[in-house]
Formats: structure tokens, sequence, C-alpha cells
């Protein structure tokens, strides 16, 4: 079936039509590229909005030191690195063709978004090894997209303030009806005072995820649009609980 419905309008935020074909081409690897430890699943680290690659890599510390990463560039630009006034700019970079896209548009941007991480993961990760897509934000969609696309490639996911696509453009969500059956371990997490995403968008996110995955959220009282070291420790103790990263002392 061709996938042609599957791209939408021009963005006026951004270069190009959301839904178009996108490719992820940069990633940073943890320890030892990423072999470190391949017993243990590989977490898929994915930013959000106007971030890059190295910004999640720090949380490992705090959530899951003992694990292998790989943390993802997304591919459309907002600033490309070293393009500030003294060529030091560290780089922003988007999933998506506008920060929070709606309807449609936000089909159209989560499946080509997805499909490419989902891409970048058949060509780099050996198939045997068990990944778990981890997201803030816009990654947050991400990491739960991929289950709306792949799921039987994720041992599991973590979304930590993100949101979900409406579902209404045929085809962008092609796993929809058999994700439920395979109770896929999902944590997601948000502020109560989170000034971006909508508090009804987070509560329909959370509903959604209740009726499709094997889900564990938590919302945490003052926190904005952010993380918070509180949510690190009670997500740590839910990897262990599913013996998807070691405890911490």
């Amino acid at each position: 079936m061709s996938e042609e419905h599957l791209i939408g309008r021009e963005s006026t935020v951004l270069p190009g039509r959301f839904g178009e074909p996108l490719e992820v081409t940069h990633a940073v690897w943890s320890r030892g590229g990423g072999n470190a430890a391949p017993r243990r699943p590989l977490f898929l680290l994915l930013h959000g909005w106007g971030s890059n690659e190295d910004d999640l890599a720090d949380m490992m510390r705090y959530v899951a030191p003992y694990n292998d990463y790989a943390s993802l560039r997304a591919p459309l630009v907002l600033q490309e690195a070293g393009s500030g006034e003294f060529g030091f700019g560290v780089g922003a970079y988007s999933w998506f063709h506008d920060c929070v896209p709606a309807g449609e548009d936000l089909d159209r941007d989560a499946y080509a978004a997805a499909k490419a991480v989902d891409d970048w993961v058949a060509a780099h990760v050996p198939d045997d090894r068990a990944v778990v897509p981890l997201g803030f934000s816009q990654g947050g969609l991400l990491a739960i997209h991929l289950l709306r696309v792949h799921p039987e490639r994720y041992r599991a996911s973590v979304s930590l303030s993100g949101f979900l696509a409406p579902g209404e453009v045929p085809g962008a969500a092609p796993a929809d009806d058999r994700l439920p059956g395979l109770h896929i371990p999902v944590w997601y997490s948000y502020g109560q005072a989170d000034g971006v995403i909508p508090k009804y968008e987070l509560y329909a996110t959370a509903a959604w995820l209740e009726e499709h995955t094997f889900l564990t959220t938590k919302s945490y009282r003052g926190l904005d649009h952010s993380v918070s070291l509180a949510e690190f420790a009670d997500l740590r103790g839910w990897l262990a609980v599913h013996d998807i990263a070691p405890g911490v002392l």
C-alpha cells in the first residue's frame, strides 16, 4: 500500500511537509559502543523540541547507569551545531515540523519520525537485543508511537511528559489493534504544572495507554514541562521491578 496519503501540507514553522519521510543520521552511544552490557536492554534515547542527542544521556547515570544506550539526534534542524555567533552552538533539532503539532499534522509527523527511528534500530541494533525507547516531550510521544508502529520490537517504553497522536489518519498508527494483546510495560509520567502540554492531553494519553499497554503512570506536584530527581527515583524502581535495569543503591 502506498504511503503517499501520509504526507500532508507544508509546515509554516520548519521547511517541509508534515509526514514527509525522515532519516536518523546521528547518534551518541554509551561506553563500549553500546555493547558494554549486551545482556541488558539497550535504551533508545529520544530528545524533545530544540534539543539534541546529548540531552538525555546525562540522566542515564541516575536512571540506569549499568545499561547501554544510544541517543539519537532528530532529523529536522532548528539550529545546526557550530552555528552560534562564535561557532560554538550545540545544535537544536526537532522530530516534528512544529513544536506540538495537532490533528492530522501530528499523525503524519509521528508516523514519519517513528518509522525513521524504527529503521535506525533495524540497521544498527542486533535483532536479538532488547530495546527500550525512553523519550521526553516530542521524544516521549515517539517512545509511545514506536509501539503503535512496531510493538514486537520493543521490550518496554518510557514516556516523560509525552503526548499522543490522535490516530485520525489511516495507517499512521498501524499496530494499534494488536498492541493491547502484547501487554508491553510502559512508564508514563508528567508534571502537574506542565505549561506546554494541556492537562486534558496528558490525561487522554494516560487513558489511552491504560487501554493499550501494561501502564504505570505518575504525576508530580509543582513540576512543569521538565523532569525531576523524584521522577528518576520512581522510574528507577519501575525498571528494576520489570527486570530492565538493575537496582541502584
